[in-house]
């Protein structure tokens, strides 16, 4: 990996837990929102950044130009502990894994946690080398809205069983060793990217 000038990445503190939301967020909507509020609160987090992709690996057709999204993530999503970044671009990574892996070299002494839906996990074992994601970071899981049977049932998760901890121990997950993963509940926004594209809401 090559050398990169401190002022292109985002600042962290050492000792800090970061939290790192992920996804293409084409567009970012008040779902994204309710997750980035509910993720600082519950896992006790010092900062969380979105990491908004270049571009998604699993899926067919590319999301809109990534400054536009950036820029649509940064009107929406205004809190000081919450950072809108384009690491992935930075680093030059295309897959979760690596990028976890390049973070981790790149920001010694902090702590991080993957943040993610329900969703997400239901597909985890789709994503390239997904069993380092889950031993590499904690992960956070957040359950949206007619998701939970499928995340809970999924092949992750019970590959995972044994690492799962319990939602009151949320705010430590940050500073335990992964494996570890929690499920946490939330009155949630149903509400998804792919709704709005159909709408004609967001003409990335």
């Amino acid at each position: 990996m090559p050398v990169l000038p401190r002022h292109v990445l985002p600042h962290a503190p050492k000792g800090a837990v970061i939290g790192l939301f992920g996804g293409s967020f084409d567009p970012a909507h008040r779902g994204h929102v309710q997750v980035t509020q509910h993720a600082l609160t519950s896992l006790r987090l010092d900062q969380l950044w979105w990491v908004v992709s270049p571009g998604n690996p699993l899926k067919a057709h590319g999301p809109a130009a990534l400054e536009q999204r950036l820029a649509h993530a940064r009107t929406l999503m205004q809190h000081p502990r919450v950072q809108i970044t384009s690491v992935e671009r930075t680093l030059g990574t295309r897959y979760t894994a690596d990028t976890l892996a390049a973070l981790q070299k790149l920001y010694p002494q902090r702590r991080f946690v993957w943040v993610m839906g329900a969703d997400n996990l239901a597909g985890l074992h789709r994503w390239d080398n997904w069993h380092a994601i889950m031993r590499r970071v904690p992960v956070a899981v957040m359950a949206r809205p007619g998701q939970r049977l499928a995340a809970l049932s999924s092949v992750a998760a019970r590959a995972y069983a044994t690492a799962r901890v319990p939602a009151r121990a949320a705010g430590d997950l940050g500073r335990m060793q992964a494996p570890a993963w929690c499920f946490l509940n939330m009155p949630m926004l149903d509400t998804s990217s792919s709704e709005l594209r159909a709408k004609g809401v967001w003409r990335g």
